[in-house]
């Protein structure tokens, strides 16, 4: 399959999971992609556009198949475009853009994430607290006998 060929169906037809064929997946973008990885590979297409399918997937850990996958579902959504250019090997290769509608669904994303991580961080300062009035005296020394 090729790097931008699509897994979709027909208009009237379902999208099939890359992995499991015959799975139908209703929205490929939203295929349990976390929303701190969204929230990278968006940051990353984003300032570096000439990335390649392999070095994006190793920065974001996931698999190249899943990478290939979810920048279909980018590209389909319209929220990237793509374009040829050849690299430094004198090979052609793909260079992905972020559309107006994806910078806009950044924007979304990285404040769902923002709003996420502060929950995050309000909650673990709470049970820090909690622990430290529980069990105050091993903070000051951690290495003190039980």
């Amino acid at each position: 399959m090729g790097a931008i060929e699509s897994r979709r169906g027909t208009e009237s037809g379902p999208t099939y999971h890359p992995f499991f064929p015959g799975l139908p997946v209703r929205d490929p973008i939203a295929l349990d992609l976390p929303e701190d990885i969204s929230h990278r590979l968006l940051g990353i297409l984003e300032s570096e556009p000439e990335i390649s399918q392999r070095e994006l997937a190793e920065r974001l850990g996931i698999s190249l198949g899943r990478t290939n996958f979810v920048l279909k579902g980018l590209l389909e959504k319209g929220w990237v475009k793509t374009r040829n250019f050849k690299n430094s090997k004198n090979k052609w290769a793909y260079a992905y853009f972020l559309t107006p509608e994806g910078i806009v669904e950044k924007g979304r994303v990285t404040a769902r994430y923002i709003k996420r991580k502060v929950e995050e961080y309000e909650s673990l300062k709470k049970e820090v607290e909690h622990l430290k009035k529980e069990y105050g005296e091993y903070f000051e020394d951690p290495d003190r006998e039980i």
